[in-house]
C-alpha cells in the first residue's frame, strides 16, 4: 500500500434479532454515527462511502446503497456497494482501504448490515428459489468430511460453541447470550444438520457496522489509538471445479499467505495476538485454524483441544463471541476486521486481551469460495 492506511473511528449497532425499533437506514445510520464519533468526525469530513451487504434477496431491496445515501450523509458524494456473499463485510472495508491507501481519499466511510428480520434467509441463501437447504445444508457435509479426515473427537465441536458463547458474554454487542451453556447442552441440542447440532450453528441478526479509515496526516495527528493496517488480501475460486478442496481452500490459503507476506508474518502462532474469523459453524475453527496456518492440516482440533484458542491461550480466537453470537450476514466479516482494530487499540471492553498488537482478521463467503483478510498493529507499517 503506497499510502499508510488506518482505522481511527468504529461503530457497532446491538445485534438484537429483531431491530423493530429502527428502519434499515435507522440501523445503518446507528453504526455509522457511532464510528464518526469515535474518530472526533461529523458527516461532512467524510469524502466517501464504501457500503457492503449480502444479496438484496435477503431483504428485498433493490440497490439499496442507493436508498441508504442520504442516511449515511453521502448525498453528492462518491458511494460504492461491495458484494462477495459472506465475506462482504471484510471486502467491503478492504475497498475502502484501498481507497486511501492509494491516495484517492483520506477519510473514508465504510458501512456493512444485514436486518435479516425483514426478509427469508434460507429463501435468499437458495438464490430467491424455494427449496434451499440453507447454509448449514451445504456446509455440513465439508465439516463431516473434516471430520473422517482429521479423526477428531466428536467434543470438539461443543467446545467451540461453548467457548465462543461464553467469549460473548463480556461483549455488549453480541446478540445470543447464553450464560448457562455447557458441553452437555450443546450436545444435548437438536441434530440440524448432520453433524451440526443447533447450538453449534450461528443465528440470525439484524446488525451494521461501521469504521472510519484514515492516511497518515489524519490519523498521525490523533490522540486516540490507531489500528494500522499493515496488510489487505482477498481471494475467491469457483464454487466448483476438478479437484477443488472445500474442506481446504486453495483460495484461503493463498489469501493468508499474501497478506501475511505484506505484513512480515512468517509463524502466525508466534506473530499473531489475536484471530477473529468467520466461523458460522463451530467446527469451522479448527478448520480455518488449518487453512490460515495456524496449524498443520488434520491438526487444527488439537489447538482447540487444547485451549490455545481460548481467551488466554496462545491463540487467543473469536474473543468477541464470533459469528456463533452475531450474524448479521453482510456485517459479520466486518465485525471480525473490526473487532481486530479494537484489540490492537486496545479498546476491546471486557475481551480486550493484553498486550495485544497484532491482529488478524478474516472473512469468508459463497461456497467457501470467496476470502478477506486484513492485519492490523498498534504501530505503524
Amino acid at each position: 500500500m503506497a499510502e499508510r492506511c488506518a482505522v481511527v473511528g468504529i461503530g457497532q449497532t446491538h445485534h438484537a434479532k429483531v431491530r423493530d425499533d429502527v428502519s434499515m437506514a435507522g440501523l445503518v445510520r446507528e453504526a455509522a454515527e457511532r464510528a464518526l464519533e469515535d474518530a472526533d468526525m461529523d458527516w461532512g469530513d467524510v469524502d466517501a462511502v464504501v457500503i457492503g451487504k449480502a444479496p438484496d434477496f435477503f431483504e428485498g431491496v433493490v440497490m439499496p446503497e442507493v436508498y441508504l445515501a442520504d442516511a449515511l450523509g453521502a448525498t453528492g458524494k462518491p458511494i460504492m456497494r461491495v458484494h462477495t456473499a459472506g465475506s462482504v463485510g471484510g471486502s467491503t472495508a478492504i475497498v475502502a482501504a484501498h481507497l486511501v491507501a492509494s491516495g484517492v481519499r483520506e477519510r473514508v466511510l465504510t458501512v456493512a448490515f444485514e436486518k435479516q428480520s425483514e426478509g427469508d434467509t434460507t429463501w435468499g441463501l437458495g438464490g430467491g428459489r424455494s427449496g434451499s437447504v440453507g447454509a448449514g445444508g451445504y456446509f455440513a457435509p465439508h465439516i463431516r468430511a473434516y471430520i473422517e479426515r482429521s479423526g477428531a473427537p466428536e467434543y470438539i465441536g461443543w467446545m467451540v460453541a461453548v467457548k465462543d458463547r461464553r467469549n460473548a458474554l463480556k461483549n455488549p454487542y453480541a446478540h445470543l447470550r447464553l450464560p448457562d451453556i455447557t458441553l452437555e447442552t450443546v450436545r444435548d441440542s437438536p441434530m440440524v444438520w448432520e453433524p451440526v447440532r443447533r447450538l453449534e450453528s450461528c443465528p440470525t441478526s439484524d446488525g451494521a457496522a461501521a469504521m472510519v479509515l484514515a492516511g497518515e496526516r489524519v490519523a498521525g495527528g490523533r490522540s486516540k489509538p490507531a489500528a494500522w493496517l499493515h496488510g489487505t488480501a482477498v481471494r475467491s475460486e469457483l464454487g466448483q471445479f476438478p479437484g477443488r478442496d472445500p474442506v481446504n481452500p486453495r483460495g484461503g490459503r493463498d489469501c493468508a499467505a499474501d497478506v501475511y507476506r505484506q505484513a512480515g508474518i512468517t509463524d502466525p502462532r508466534r506473530d499473531v495476538d489475536v484471530l477473529e474469523c468467520y466461523v458460522p459453524f463451530s467446527w469451522y475453527e479448527p478448520m480455518w485454524l488449518e487453512n490460515l496456518g495456524f496449524a498443520d492440516e488434520g491438526r487444527g482440533w488439537e489447538l482447540t483441544d487444547s485451549g490455545a484458542s481460548d481467551f488466554g491461550g496462545a491463540i487467543p480466537t473469536n474473543v468477541s463471541g464470533g459469528v456463533l453470537s452475531s450474524n448479521p450476514i453482510g456485517a459479520s466479516g466486518m465485525l471480525r476486521f473490526l473487532e481486530a482494530a479494537l484489540q490492537v487499540r486496545g479498546m476491546a471492553g471486557e475481551h480486550q486481551v493484553d498486550g495485544a498488537r497484532t491482529a488478524v482478521g478474516h472473512a469468508y463467503g459463497g461456497a467457501a469460495q470467496f476470502f478477506a483478510m486484513w492485519v492490523v498493529r498498534a504501530e505503524k507499517p
